[in-house]
């Protein structure tokens, strides 16, 4: 009798353990984006009109007028190329996303990239933020670089600061979990020397 008794509770045990990890799960993938182009959406959309400027999203095959559009992530040179991603680190990632401003991407560049490894996040907007500090730049100087991470996502975006600065605060409201990895000014004003290693320009 007892042994039954200490099995039925055993089970209703073992059941409410898995409610409250079913709860819980789905609290907290409730904020969770689908994938990159729906983080970057969400973000966007949470924009008034006044605060959005001319915008393009996408990669060269699958470009969009004022929203954010998929980028191929297999294309390592396009997210070096458009997004200043190492090519070295193209390998960690398996989803993307861009928003760029439409007519000068030095404005606005803002990528959102989903890393297969979630250990890998921080490696990634480490080199991230390297790359755009060391990067030789025409058609204007960006003010300033943001980097956030978000699970399995790292967000980067880099351009006039009053519009960094706000992505970045709309990026935190639309998603709490959000983290800051950098926030920083490029290169202290100073232009940097030699040929561009990306041309600046819409994407459509």
């Amino acid at each position: 009798m007892k042994r039954t008794l200490s099995l039925m509770l055993a089970l209703v045990m073992a059941v409410s353990l898995m409610a409250c990890g079913k709860k819980d799960d789905g609290k907290s993938n409730a904020d969770a984006p689908a994938d990159s182009l729906a983080l970057l959406t969400k973000v966007w959309d949470s924009y008034t009109d006044d605060e959005k400027f001319p915008a393009a999203g996408g990669d060269y095959e699958t470009s969009v007028d004022d929203a954010p559009g998929a980028f191929d992530p297999s294309n390592a040179d396009n997210l070096n190329f458009l997004l200043t991603v190492p090519t070295e680190d193209a390998s960690l990632i398996d989803d993307a996303a861009s928003l760029m401003h439409m007519m000068n991407a030095n404005t606005f560049t803002c990528g959102a990239l989903r890393v297969k490894n979630g250990d890998d996040a921080a490696k990634l907007a480490e080199d991230l933020r390297d790359a755009i500090q060391n990067k030789q730049w025409m058609c204007g100087f960006p003010d300033k670089l943001v980097i956030a991470t978000l699970g399995n996502y790292v967000v980067s975006v880099y351009g006039d600061e009053e519009l960094v600065n706000t992505f970045r605060d709309k990026l935190q409201a639309a998603y709490s979990d959000a983290a800051i990895a950098y926030d920083e000014m490029i290169g202290e004003g100073e232009f940097s020397d030699g040929e561009d290693t990306a041309l600046e320009a819409p994407v459509a």
